[in-house]
């Protein structure tokens, strides 16, 4: 294996609602969304209005190379705030026949992330109901509390971290979790995943606090990546006429200091509040990590290597 096997495109970097205006194209315009490759597997983290495009390229990439195998992807839901789900039904491939996509996510009510998501995206705001969807398309609930592996072949295996004997090979992609409950209402999961000995920490619509969030910081701990959300700037975070403090972002400041006390290798600042134009991104970005290493800004359709 080489780094390359490990890939990190972003889709979407807005939070709250798209941007679409000719002055936020920069740094980009859709919401939440950011495309992982790990060699022959597709993880998708949040399915806001990025994955639209993400689903156009995917269909086409594949008529183009003639690939005749099964579409296969693994979407991680970190919540189900509008902004991370509102691009879910018109993700192609869902409508593909013979595709397979699972989808985990927190469950934030006493009924199935399935039954919600069918309620309040399919079957009554949508002209096709979740059962008529044409692809093999599974939900399942998902919680700091379990352990997903994927396989290269695609199959993937569901544990739950006490258990003693969780199989695992060389090229499997471990996918595990953190919840923050600091965003207002239902909380949020962090993702960490890992594979070919590095590590992608995903961590959007995450609070910090004072003194750091210490049980965060630990789990992501020696990261190559964190994303981590930086939606406000201190001073609108701290605004006396609309403050900020506890609807659950972080400012660019709690994600530096995260990404130090975490001892992360990079940090990529992400979902921008959607009021901040380019110009305003640009003089962030040149205060907080033009002559910063290991400090950048995400922009859409932008691909790193682990």
């Amino acid at each position: 294996m080489n780094n390359s096997d490990f890939t990190v495109k972003f889709r979407g970097t807005r939070g709250s609602y798209p941007s679409a205006k000719a002055s936020f194209l920069k740094y980009g315009a859709n919401t939440s969304c950011v495309e992982v490759r790990c060699k022959n597997q597709l993880i998708i983290l949040d399915a806001g209005g990025g994955i639209i495009d993400l689903g156009l390229d995917e269909i086409k990439n594949k008529i183009i190379s003639q690939d005749k195998t099964p579409y296969c992807a693994t979407i991680l839901l970190s919540h189900i705030h509008q902004d991370h789900i509102q691009g879910l039904q018109f993700f192609k491939p869902l409508f593909i026949q013979g595709s397979k996509i699972n989808l985990y996510g927190l469950n934030t009510s006493d009924e199935d992330l399935k039954d919600t998501l069918k309620t309040i995206l399919f079957d009554k705001v949508f002209p096709l109901a979740l059962d008529e969807i044409r692809s093999d398309f599974n939900i399942y609930n998902f919680s700091q509390n379990n352990i997903l592996v994927i396989s290269q072949d695609g199959n993937t295996r569901l544990y739950n971290v006490q258990e003693k004997n969780i199989d695992t090979k060389d090229d499997d992609i471990i996918i595990t979790a953190h919840k923050t409950p600091a965003h207002p209402k239902i909380g949020c999961l962090c993702y960490k995943i890992e594979y070919n000995s590095k590590t992608l920490v995903y961590a959007t619509d995450k609070e910090s606090y004072i003194g750091a969030d210490k049980k965060f910081i630990q789990f992501a701990h020696n990261c190559d990546c964190l994303i981590h959300d930086a939606q406000y700037t201190y001073e609108d975070y701290i605004n006396p006429i609309q403050p900020k403090q506890g609807f659950g972002h972080s400012t660019f400041e709690m994600a530096i200091e995260t990404k130090e006390l975490a001892k992360a290798k990079q940090l990529f600042f992400f979902h921008y509040d959607p009021e901040y134009d380019d110009e305003k991104l640009s003089m962030l970005e040149d205060e907080f990590s033009s002559n910063t290493k290991g400090i950048y800004f995400a922009k859409e359709n932008h691909e790193i290597s682990l």
